[in-house]
């Protein structure tokens, strides 16, 4: 019997209790896997793709088999889970996809990735996660325009009269640059998009754009503001230096972000606008570091434009500066204060609209042709903040604009705008006339304008969101 023991299965719940026994077992494997049991198991898998039972009767119940059952089994049950993992992060806000569709949406994915990250001649691991690319200058993204394909960047245009470049050293002011790496003339600088930043969207195509239905001229949808602005005139430009902060921002689908708005159109369909500034949003970028952003549209957010370089239209001429990169240093409560220069101003020769940003920086232009109404001018200039509250439980949220402070507090406390100037029909550049402020909800974030000979025309604003008074 026990020969019979040692040969052959056990059966009726004999277990292998001695180790002399199992050591023999594994000697005779190879008769247990004769042609027969081979057979059996084959027709298994066809009759019910049963594999786990399969395993189980093929092993034998000794220590050894059944650890390596076991770790299979769990190995398994891990990828699965890693599977379960990445399907829920297709989309957080939907959990009803099925695998196949989740499947395709990373099929898209990985063919917009291959769009928009471009080969590169080197590339910059950043301290803050970031990788830069340094890709030939006329291989960016807005090349792939039909306008723009074949050509090259343009030479810079005359700037506005007025205008003087001291400001900041362009090494001074961004993370990717702090330990002397640099990118060579002839590429830009591009922060690559990876997968996990596009799966924090809600869709690929909704990926870098703001939402659809945004509408600037009202407090709904969750967007709320402090802005001073003008109208009722014809302008070609603004300027203004903006203090950095890093904002806390409550949850992944909101953002805080401080900029200058060129705008024109109305506020329907048919809205132009063009943006600069920088902004903390944890959804576009996956951190809360205030990074510098531009962004462009010609119909009111619906389906054209987008944030930096992540669409063919913004055009990039400049070696040193990556839109989207984190700035550093920023601004520190009843401390050091550290503001950036921004200048937005429409080519009388070219009608293209250039950036500048710090001491004499050209960052590059939007092409006239990508815009209808700003193609003349814009009908109104608008600087300030903006953050999201998405009322969660039916409540503000804490997201803050700005410092996070209100404007009373003044000086080191808030934030503020200042020498705010507008270019003029003849590329002058002159105090923006008739400066007023608004802001949404001033309980949660309000804005306070002022005027002297150091700072021209200022405002200060921001808050701290939810607080007693913004419920």
């Amino acid at each position: 019997m026990g020969g019979e023991f040692v040969l052959r299965k056990p059966r009726n719940g004999i277990k292998c209790r001695r180790f002399d026994r199992c050591n023999t077992m594994r000697q005779t494997e190879a008769e247990l896997f004769s042609e027969e049991t081979r057979e059996r198991r084959r027709r298994r898998r066809r009759i019910n793709g049963r594999f786990f039972l399969d395993m189980i009767i093929s092993f034998r119940p000794c220590f050894p088999n059944v650890l390596f059952l076991s770790l299979f089994i769990l190995s398994s049950s891990s990828f699965s889970s890693v599977l379960s993992s990445e399907t829920e992060n297709l989309s957080p806000r939907n959990q009803t996809l099925r695998p196949l569709e989740e499947l395709n949406k990373l099929k898209a994915i990985n063919q917009h990735l291959r769009r928009i990250n471009k080969p590169s001649v080197k590339t910059i691991h950043s301290s803050d996660g970031d990788i830069i690319d340094c890709v030939l200058t006329h291989q960016q993204p807005a090349f792939d325009h039909p306008r723009l394909r074949g050509q090259k960047p343009l030479d810079p245009p005359e700037r506005p009269s007025g205008h003087n470049s001291r400001g900041l050293s362009p090494k001074s002011f961004q993370l990717w640059r702090m330990e002397g790496e640099t990118c060579p003339e002839g590429t830009v600088p591009i922060r690559r998009t990876k997968q996990e930043d596009i799966l924090r969207a809600n869709s690929v195509s909704a990926f870098g754009k703001k939402l659809r239905h945004f509408r600037r001229d009202t407090s709904s949808n969750g967007h709320e503001h402090a802005v001073g602005y003008v109208s009722g005139e014809k302008y070609f430009g603004a300027k203004a230096s903006i203090n950095v902060w890093a904002p806390q921002v409550q949850n992944q689908y909101e953002f805080s972000l401080s900029q200058i708005w060129i705008i024109s159109g109305s506020f329907g369909n048919d809205l132009n606008t063009i943006e600069a500034g920088w902004q903390v949003s944890p959804e576009l970028y996956g951190d809360n570091y205030p990074r510098f952003f531009t962004y462009w549209t010609n119909d009111a957010y619906q389906a054209t434009g987008c944030y930096n370089l992540l669409c063919s239209g913004f055009v990039q001429t400049n070696s040193q500066i990556a839109i989207g990169a984190a700035i550093s240093p920023s601004s520190s409560f009843k401390g050091g204060q550290f503001d950036i220069t921004l200048l937005i101003w429409k080519d009388p020769k070219h009608g293209n609209w250039w950036l500048e940003f710090g001491s004499g920086i050209l960052v590059g232009y939007w092409p006239s042709f990508l815009f209808t109404h700003l193609r003349e001018h814009a009908s109104m200039v608008q600087y300030g903040g903006e953050v999201v509250n998405s009322s969660p439980f039916g409540t503000h949220t804490s997201t803050q604009m700005g410092s996070g402070h209100f404007a009373e507090e003044g000086f080191t406390k808030s934030s503020y705008f200042r020498n705010i100037q507008v270019v003029d029909w003849d590329n002058n550049l002159v105090p923006s006339p008739n400066l007023r402020v608004l802001a949404d909800h001033p309980n949660c974030y309000d804005i306070q304008g002022g005027s002297n000979k150091a700072w021209g025309n200022y405002f200060y604003y921001g808050g701290p969101g939810k607080n007693p008074k913004c419920p």
